[in-house]
């Protein structure tokens, strides 16, 4: 007589290989990845007067001081769309990097007593960030579409077209990227503390080598010895590729946007490995 098969529904196992990204275990734990998601939405906005309306304050504040200083005073030329059109498509983009790039950074020391606590995918933290800043991204995209069709409406010399339908994949560009980074600097933070002050006032600075608040075409015209600085950044690529979709104006390249494909997927996998690696022993530094 045989015996019954046993299903377990969880098992112990020895120590995973190296390069086990453990996508798996997440997909299983996805209900507490949007619990995390709806966790960090709710508890930053609750205990404020205004709530979600920040999501609109901010961009809009931002918009109106890059237009009167980068464009007004500065004189910077914005490929003849309009500023603050021009201004808010960079901003989106970086916010949404830059957030996820930041508050990923910090997650073990953020996390600490939950993470030395419960056991679950410790991939899942990371996750919800990425995720819970899409929904900040989200409204704030609303903003952008409104203030491109009053542009539109207006008359601006503004021409959406069909690279427009590539916004999905320089969403999901910018998020792995600052996953990736962030993961990273996560790591390596559980014994170098330093590299978070670092990470504090190099991220502002890192947006001035952007196309935020210039288009390319003005870098590679007036600086050309530079311009590969700016031309390789692999933020760059997405940003005017999303102004040249939206707004018709801007420097597009497909060979651009590979290698800032390509260098995503290279910063991501490394960013889960290494993650994954101090995870088993993080407790023991934070």
């Amino acid at each position: 007589m045989t015996e019954p098969e046993e299903h377990w529904d969880l098992e112990i196992k020895p120590t995973g290989s190296l390069f086990d990204l453990k996508l798996k275990d997440v997909w299983h734990y996805r209900d507490l990845l949007l619990l995390l998601v709806r966790r960090d939405f709710v508890s930053f906005y609750k205990q404020t007067v205004l709530g979600p309306i920040w999501f609109f304050v901010q961009p809009i504040i931002t918009i109106l001081v890059y237009n009167l200083i980068f464009s007004n005073l500065a004189g910077i030329k914005t490929d003849n769309i309009p500023g603050p059109v021009f201004y808010l498509a960079g901003t989106i983009i970086w916010n949404y990097f830059a957030e996820c790039l930041t508050k990923t950074s910090t997650v073990f020391k953020d996390n600490s007593a939950m993470l030395g606590k419960v056991y679950f995918p410790r991939l899942i933290m990371p996750l919800s960030i990425v995720l819970s800043n899409l929904v900040r991204f989200a409204v704030q995209f609303i903003l952008f579409i409104l203030l491109l069709g009053y542009y539109l409406i207006a008359g601006y010399p503004i021409a959406p077209n069909a690279y427009l339908l590539l916004f999905p994949l320089l969403i999901i560009i910018i998020a792995a990227l600052g996953l990736g980074f962030g993961m990273i600097v996560s790591a390596v933070t559980t014994k170098y503390r330093d590299l978070s002050f670092v990470v504090s006032f190099g991220v502002p600075l890192l947006m001035y080598t952007t196309t935020v608040i210039y288009p390319l075409s003005e870098v590679v015209k007036k600086y050309s010895n530079y311009s590969w600085l700016i031309k390789y950044n692999p933020l760059t690529p997405v940003i005017e590729t999303f102004r040249y979709g939206f707004l018709g104006k801007g420097s597009f390249s497909w060979d651009l946007l590979l290698y800032s494909t390509i260098f995503t997927i290279v910063v991501l996998l490394a960013g889960i490995v290494v993650f994954n690696k101090v995870e088993k022993t993080f407790v023991d530094t934070v």
